[in-house]
């Protein structure tokens, strides 16, 4: 099936006002303690990519990811070893005071894994049921009101979520057919993004008749392309108020990645839609599955949605910035700060609004570090060797000489300790 995007006029909503954004209220899901829609923050979500029955690199990773910033982690439970690993790896969480809720992602097999070891269906905050490969035929009902009937034992909220890459092919089918019924037929992309959301709303309704209430369901509907995902989830939108979790279903890898999940996102997120939200980048050879909570995260805060670590505003540098030295203090400054936010999250609550700017010439130099929390104006080429610095709009000291760097992060330390309410012992 070609999918063939209609023009997003036709589904367009009006575009909010300018300031605070106005969210959409869903019903509040509990995930062990994570409280998921009803008008809480967007939870940043991730998954790990380690084989679950190993249990020393999946909890590593899963830490990784929580001290990266995730609030919620997926694991696969994909195999009887894998199930049989999962409370092992809970247990080491704890001991580790890692209590990051960990999610079960189920494909095909989960009815059989959660009967074959209850430790599991106990230990796992959520269930991820997959609609499109829960069963196939006559075992399909079945065997997904098993898997609602095991949350519902467990006291677990469920993610029915939805792929375009294993979508309930009977489903589309008789969608296909009523379509060639209808006076003027829907192109073959609107039918492809109807049997998304209906598999999606069905599925939540059956959950319900069988017993799981809607403050234990999240929705999601993935597919891969930008339009596609915003039309989708415009429309889920409209149809129910359950709790929905945002996400390209296979954003890509790098740059592109990035930008097609803040570009789908970030629509949806100006319109108020979504409670939890995934970047599924495919990491480059050699780098940290935590750079998909990086961006996450930076997404959010960029936003005006979340405030996770300070950010650093920067110039992208021109003729005038033959150095690259304010390039190296922008990285040293934002990777400083990024290693200090979990002492300064629970020792200066609050340090994570500050506003930083490290900039390149006098062109804007001066004017954005008034901006800012704290900004230094370096020399650009044929300037004074001398970097102004700025704390809350007023020019605090002029830094000269080989230690500006070290010299302006101690600035940003001691901007800290006076400006956010210590606690602790020592505050």
């Amino acid at each position: 099936m070609n999918l063939v995007a209609e023009p997003l006029a036709s589904v367009h909503t009006p575009d909010p006002p300018f300031g605070p954004l106005a969210r959409r209220v869903t019903r509040p899901v509990s995930i062990a303690g994570v409280q998921v829609g009803g008008g809480a923050p967007v939870v940043v979500q991730s998954m790990t990519n380690t084989d679950t029955a190993d249990v020393a690199s999946t909890t590593k990773q899963v830490a990784d990811l929580w001290r990266a910033g995730s609030e919620l982690v997926r694991i696969t439970v994909n195999t009887a070893e894998a199930a049989a690993a999962v409370p092992r790896i809970r247990e080491r969480l704890d001991m580790m005071g890692v209590g990051v809720p960990l999610i079960g992602d189920f494909h095909y097999n989960g009815h059989q894994l959660l009967a074959g070891e209850p430790a599991c269906a106990e230990a796992l905050a959520k269930y991820r049921i997959n609609p499109g490969n829960v069963g196939f035929g006559r075992k399909r009902d079945t065997q997904f009101a098993q898997l609602i009937e095991f949350a519902i034992r467990h006291g677990k909220p469920v993610r029915i979520g939805v792929n375009w890459g294993s979508l309930d092919q009977s489903l589309a089918a008789m969608l296909m057919d009523e379509n060639a019924m209808r006076a003027m037929p829907w192109d073959a992309g609107r039918v492809l993004r109807e049997a998304l959301i209906r598999s999606a709303l069905d599925s939540a309704a059956r959950a319900e008749e069988l017993g799981l209430t809607r403050e234990r369901i999240v929705l999601s509907a993935k597919v891969s392309g930008v339009q596609e995902l915003i039309a989708v989830y415009r429309e889920l939108a409209t149809r129910g108020d359950y709790a929905l979790h945002l996400g390209l279903t296979e954003a890509g890898i790098g740059s592109k990645g990035i930008v097609a999940s803040c570009a789908a996102l970030g629509v949806l997120l100006q319109e108020g839609i979504g409670d939890t939200i995934r970047i599924s980048l495919t990491p480059e050879p050699g780098q940290s599955r935590t750079n998909e909570v990086v961006v996450a995260q930076e997404l959010l805060q960029t936003m005006g949605l979340r405030a996770f670590t300070p950010m650093v505003t920067a110039c992208p540098g021109c003729g005038r910035t033959t150095s690259t030295f304010f390039q190296e203090l922008a990285q040293k400054v934002q990777e400083h700060v990024r290693a200090k936010m979990p002492e300064w999250k629970i020792t200066h609550p609050g340090a994570e609004n500050l506003t930083l700017a490290v900039m390149g010439c006098v062109v804007n130099g001066p004017g954005e570090s008034r901006h800012a929390n704290i900004g230094i104006s370096l020399p650009g080429t044929g300037e004074a060797p001398s970097a102004p610095v700025f704390e809350d709009g007023e020019k605090t000291v002029t830094l000269r000489g080989e230690n500006i760097a070290d010299e302006f992060v101690g600035l940003i330390d001691r901007y800290v300790e006076r400006h956010y309410g210590a606690t602790g012992a020592g505050g």
